[in-house]
């Protein structure tokens, strides 16, 4: 069996967009096989339209999971029905109640955070202090007080010159950090 990652996109994003195509890059270097699908339904179309899409992926004991944003809200859905604990789960500007005034089909009313926490593996939640759209700290520190793991919290650095991306969002200066916590 050999190692795997499945990196999903935030919202209204694409695999080539951001750091998402650079971080699979990354992992192949090291041997994982990678997948990086555009689900252009991520907190668009209801949760029972995306999710059998995001189950149809490979998922096993050697499965590295990373979810940006709306992705990262969807990777609960996903960790709560599966049969076989990942071996790590990494959710970039998680939340797991509404972020902001904007709806959120990607999340669910309820869940079965022990569900969750048993198919998880090694857990991380990174946030930032303030971040844009209400995926901040805040919502890192409330998935990991039900699931446990290990959050990193970001300071919020300097908007990023000349680019409409934000690193508050984790949009931008974010590629070492989440390198970093995959093996």
């Amino acid at each position: 069996m050999s190692r795997n990652a499945l990196i999903l996109h935030g919202t209204g994003a694409r695999p080539e967009w951001l750091w998402y195509s650079w971080l699979g890059s990354r992992l192949r270097e090291r041997g994982y096989d990678v997948v990086v699908p555009h689900h252009p339904g991520i907190n668009v179309d209801p949760l029972a339209d995306v999710l059998p899409q995001v189950l149809a992926h490979r998922f096993d004991e050697e499965t590295v999971l990373v979810g940006h944003s709306g992705g990262a809200a969807l990777l609960l859905a996903v960790l709560e029905r599966l049969e076989v604990a990942v071996a790590q789960s990494v959710l970039v500007a998680g939340y797991s109640t509404p972020p902001n005034d904007g709806t959120e089909p990607a999340l669910q009313t309820t869940y079965d955070w022990p569900a969750i926490r048993r198919s998880a593996g090694d857990l991380w939640f990174v946030n930032s202090v303030t971040d844009p759209y209400g995926c901040d700290a805040e919502q890192g520190r409330a998935m990991q007080r039900r699931l446990r793991g290990t959050l990193v919290v970001r300071d919020d650095p300097a908007p990023g010159a000349g680019t409409q991306l934000d690193p508050r969002h984790f949009e931008a200066d974010t590629l070492e950090l989440v390198d970093r916590l995959i093996p």
